[in-house]
């Protein structure tokens, strides 16, 4: 990729150290709320895929020509994957608050970030459709998540894909649609074969229309159980914290058990975007304390890919994903880019972060997060004003 830009003199010492809050120092930052978006109108009547791009491609026939071709066509499969492969636009903290505000340029930018969607001719997987929530949001092929058969028989099909972390750190998550009721028991499944540390949800169950399936147990008492698919759950723990709910979840299998634990964000709206920066922020944070917590004695799923969703696995899962990705990538070297980690994202799985305004919403996020880090670098404070 191109190279970093260069750092302004207040942006080029050490960078700082991992974040911590506290509660007891309020720190605002200059933005409080996110930019007007200049995002049009979306027409109700177009299709899911529609409202992430076209798939279409293009065929030409050159065979009637006498001439042989000076040069090769490409296709614009190979046009997108090489967008993708080679987009960059690498920023210093001081030109991410600029980039932040300019929504026109953010928005033009996003346009031109190929979908990179898949087709069920190029998924050659039969019978797939019936485990899939939308019939054009598909796994891209490369990265997709294969369940290995615990007995002798075919691998098995699930709607997931695994994606790149900071640094291109392999299969450091797991982006996926919200489980149906005929695939709880391979969302499980997935969980345990990938010894999954931690779930992040980021859809209510219903919105309007079923957006995922219940695949926990849920009561007011606790410990509270269930079977789901070959597994037996049980919720120990379950506390609101920052606007989302934390639940521990054992799940056993046979005589063996397993801790995970799940983040339910439920207040993120379909194709929209949350009214403040700070509860993502706090919910990227809250995941990372936890992975990489010390390990326990007897913790069997520790390293493992973090699962995250929303309904399709595209819009929230990608800006949650792209998120913690770019926080990582401010604090270790005081530079962001937020395109290149799109593209990286959409080679995974297409169509990741689904528009225009998740898109804004990304670099404002980011630009809110590095503003308290050079709050909390000039205060010589953890930072307190999330």
């Amino acid at each position: 990729m191109n190279s970093s830009a260069q750092l302004s003199p207040e942006v080029q010492t050490s960078p700082p150290g991992p974040l911590t809050l506290s509660p007891s120092v309020t720190t605002p930052p200059p933005l409080t709320t996110p930019p007007p978006v200049t995002t049009p109108p979306r027409k109700s009547s177009i299709r899911l895929q529609e409202r992430r791009g076209s798939n279409l491609a293009l065929l030409l026939d050159v065979s009637g020509l006498e001439a042989e071709p000076l040069c090769s066509v490409s296709t614009p499969k190979e046009v997108w994957l090489q967008l993708l492969h080679t987009s960059s636009r690498r920023l210093s903290l001081a030109e991410l608050q600029e980039a932040a505000r300019d929504t026109l340029a953010l928005q033009q930018e996003y346009q031109k970030i190929p979908p990179n969607f898949v087709s069920s001719l190029d998924l050659n997987v039969p019978g797939h459709m019936i485990k899939d929530r939308y019939k054009t949001i598909l796994p891209n092929p490369e990265t997709r998540v294969v369940l290995k058969s615990s007995e002798e028989g075919p691998d098995r099909y699930i709607n997931a894909n695994y994606i790149r972390g900071y640094k291109g750190v392999p299969k450091a998550y797991i982006a996926t649609q919200g489980p149906m009721v005929h695939t709880v028991g391979d969302f499980w499944d997935m969980v345990w074969q990938e010894r999954v540390p931690a779930i992040v949800m980021l859809t209510r169950l219903k919105e309007e229309q079923q957006k995922c399936e219940l695949y926990w147990p849920q009561s007011d008492s606790e410990p509270s159980s269930g079977s789901f698919g070959r597994f037996q759950l049980c919720v120990t723990d379950r506390t609101e914290r920052h606007g989302f709910t934390i639940t521990d979840i054992t799940v056993q299998l046979n005589s063996e058990s397993r801790h995970v634990r799940h983040f339910w964000f439920s207040s993120w709206p379909d194709h929209h975007v949350p009214q403040r920066t700070s509860a993502v922020l706090r919910l990227v944070q809250e995941v990372e304390d936890f992975c990489s917590r010390p390990i326990i004695d007897g913790e069997q799923n520790r390293g493992g890919p973090i699962i995250v969703h929303c309904s399709a696995g595209i819009g929230r899962s990608g800006c949650f994903i792209a998120s913690s990705v770019c926080c990582k990538q401010v604090r270790d070297s005081g530079t962001v880019d937020v395109l290149e980690t799109v593209c990286q994202l959409r080679l995974d799985r297409g169509g990741m972060i689904q528009t225009p305004e998740q898109y804004q919403f990304l670099y404002y996020t980011l630009a809110q997060y590095s503003l308290l880090l050079q709050v909390s670098t000039l205060c010589l404070l953890p930072f307190e004003s999330l």
